[in-house]
């Protein structure tokens, strides 16, 4: 464990720095960072649609007091934008995801809108005073809302149209008559316009521009980033949860040992043959335990062939005291189940059930199919365990172990149950998903 988070810290260390066109290679890194543009993109037509709404509203009150050729530009601007925006709503907005034109689209479509505005405004009225109005400043919301919405393609597309638009916008007035060129300081007081405020202007919008493109670029980095970090996280969880599993399961070797050796030393004495027959037994289990000692999960039939192997050895030990009858479902011989399940729960029912009897007992192992689902029971017919409101006294290493262990493995999708009936026996009930090693 400690190799394996050196290892994971030097890789850390020595791995390049992520860029942002690595996101690009990155399939889920790809398929999560569209996911959200998807969703930033139909917040922001949602927003597109309040603001032109209110703007709407705002034009038609203020209709009285405007020119006709003025109302004309607002209504030629408002509704084919609103329009848009509606119809984007009702017929894409149904999709699971949006067409990856739509994100392109939109940011031209409101700077050319702006761009309208801002002519309108001066064919209709004057020049100076459109190119000097603050609905200039509506380029700076678009780009704003690019970063979260679309590609660094994409936003310095939006970019260059903002500065283009404005760039022609400005040529166009002054080609035209309809501006003069003039002072910076006469510009301030009276019509006409500086070369020098529009050029300070076009470089704000570039600015603005770089960076939304920058923000975009972050935006990315942030996204794969996260997942990168999501993913080393999960892998040091889950080598945390392997060796956690292996301790666990190395717990339950030395103590079947010990006890299988405390047998073994008291039959030496009074039964010499008993003994040797044991100790071969336990070589053949041990060497079954080794064979399992690398693997989490093993196939029904496996885990049932080392039980009886432990089952022979504590039917020499004791003879006809000890009955266990296995029966299982051939057609769960696949299934997967976790290495060394079985044995500690009949180890648990012979000394705690069967060995305080004198004259011995039964224990019963069933396995079968329900659903989807895999149903193994252990069940002994001993004395039993006298608990308190269900619960035992106290859970020893085959009962805590064990339910540690499938809690570990399948988390929500195991039930581990047990019933106690002083005097009568115990019953363990296990649920596991049903999964074999060629699938379901």
């Amino acid at each position: 464990m400690l190799a394996a988070m050196a290892n994971l810290d030097e890789s850390r260390m020595t791995a390049p720095p992520a860029t942002a066109p690595a996101i690009f290679a990155d399939p889920i890194a790809r398929a999560l960072l569209e996911q959200r543009r998807d969703q930033a993109e139909r917040l922001l037509n949602r927003v597109r649609i309040a603001v032109l709404l209110l703007l709407g509203v705002a034009a038609i009150a203020y209709a009285p007091t405007l020119s006709p050729a003025l109302d004309r530009a607002n209504a030629a601007v408002l509704l084919p934008t609103l329009a848009w925006a509606l119809a984007q709503e009702l017929w894409l907005g149904r999709r699971e995801r949006l067409p990856g034109w739509v994100a392109f689209v939109n940011p031209i479509v409101d700077i050319t809108a702006v761009s309208a505005i801002v002519v309108g405004y001066g064919v209709a009225s004057s020049a100076a005073l459109a190119l000097k109005s603050p609905v200039a400043l509506t380029y700076f919301l678009v780009l704003a809302g690019r970063p979260i919405a679309s590609s660094l393609r994409k936003t310095l597309a939006a970019a260059a149209a903002v500065v283009l638009q404005y760039a022609a916008i400005v040529l166009f007035f002054v080609g035209s008559g309809r501006a003069a060129l003039t002072t910076p300081l006469a510009a301030s007081a009276g019509g006409g316009i500086s070369s020098l405020d529009e050029a300070a202007k076009l470089l704000f919008f570039a600015l603005g521009g770089a960076l939304a493109a920058y923000a975009t670029v972050w935006h990315e980095r942030v996204v794969h980033g996260y997942l990168l970090e999501t993913r080393e996280r999960a892998r040091a969880q889950e080598q945390l949860a392997a060796a956690q599993l292996h301790s666990l399961r190395l717990q339950l070797q030395p103590h079947f040992l010990f006890n299988t050796l405390n047998t073994i030393i008291a039959l030496i004495g009074p039964e010499p043959r008993a003994a040797e027959r044991m100790v071969a037994g336990l070589s053949e289990l041990l060497r079954a335990s080794l064979r399992l000692a690398d693997e989490q999960e093993v196939p029904l039939a496996r885990e049932l062939d080392h039980l009886r192997l432990y089952v022979d050895i504590q039917q020499t030990r004791f003879g006809d005291r000890l009955d266990v009858d296995l029966e299982v479902d051939p057609a769960v011989h696949g299934a997967l189940v976790p290495s060394l399940l079985l044995q500690p729960l009949v180890e648990n029912a012979i000394r705690h059930g069967i060995s305080p009897r004198a004259t011995g007992g039964r224990i019963s192992v069933r396995a079968r199919r329900d659903a989807d689902e895999l149903r193994l029971e252990v069940e002994d017919d001993g004395v039993g365990v006298a608990a308190s409101d269900g619960l035992l006294p106290r859970e020893g290493v085959g009962i805590g172990n064990t339910r540690e262990r499938l809690r570990r493995l399948h988390g929500r999708q195991q039930r581990f149950a047990y019933e106690s009936r002083p005097g009568s026996g115990f019953a363990v009930t296990i649920a596991l998903p049903f999964r074999t090693e060629g699938g379901r």
